[in-house]
């Protein structure tokens, strides 16, 4: 199963015309890959797309915003249905940090969870993608809960918060490289769980 690029976001303003969005994240990806985060601004993909800024700030109403929707168009991360929840999580994080090391994304991705410490904008548009990125893996739970892995009463959100703190945690401090063997020792101790005395 695939993520769906750009599901998390609904446009404010008048409707975008597919065609001039198209332009404009075309442009914001050529402007990030010739530029990088510090040289990117709407001022820049305007230029590039030829479109005014009044356009660009309708449809997106912050930097942070554009660059969300260029990072979700990006990214293509496979999150596997294997029947068995520990090797769904492992494939879909050993997949992600695949993906974060071996593209601009996981750059894109690092500098908008920085922004959001000092932008507001830049928060609420983080916010609301990781409230969509929490549904969506909590799906996985939710399948592992069907097929009777998981407990009823398990909130597959707060499952979910853990494997994608797990995540963003490695991201934040490059460390993309962990191998299949660690990442099934985190997730079993998601899944299991610590205590010496398991119930």
């Amino acid at each position: 199963m695939g993520e769906a690029a750009g599901t998390g976001r609904k446009s404010i303003g008048a409707r975008r015309n597919p065609d001039s969005a198209d332009a404009i994240l075309d442009a914001a990806e050529a402007v990030l890959a010739e530029a990088g985060y510090s040289g990117f601004s709407i001022e820049a993909v305007a230029r590039r797309a030829r479109a005014g800024k009044p356009t660009i700030y309708r449809w997106w109403p912050s930097k942070a915003a554009l660059l969300l929707d260029v990072y979700q168009r990006q990214k293509r991360v496979d999150v596997p249905d294997t029947g068995n929840l520990e090797d769904d999580l492992v494939g879909f994080l050993k997949n992600l940090f695949a993906h974060w090391r071996l593209t601009a994304s996981g750059n894109v991705f690092r500098s908008l969870i920085a922004e959001a410490q000092s932008d507001s904008h830049a928060a609420a548009a983080l916010a609301g993608y990781a409230t969509g990125r929490r549904a969506h893996t909590g799906q996985v739970i939710e399948r592992a809960k069907a097929r009777g892995e998981v407990a009823p009463e398990v909130d597959a959100g707060i499952v979910a918060d853990l494997i994608a703190s797990y995540a963003w945690r490695h991201l934040l401090t490059n460390r993309l490289d962990e191998d299949q063997a660690t990442l099934r020792t985190a997730v079993r101790y998601v899944i299991s769980g610590i205590s010496a005395r398991r119930r």
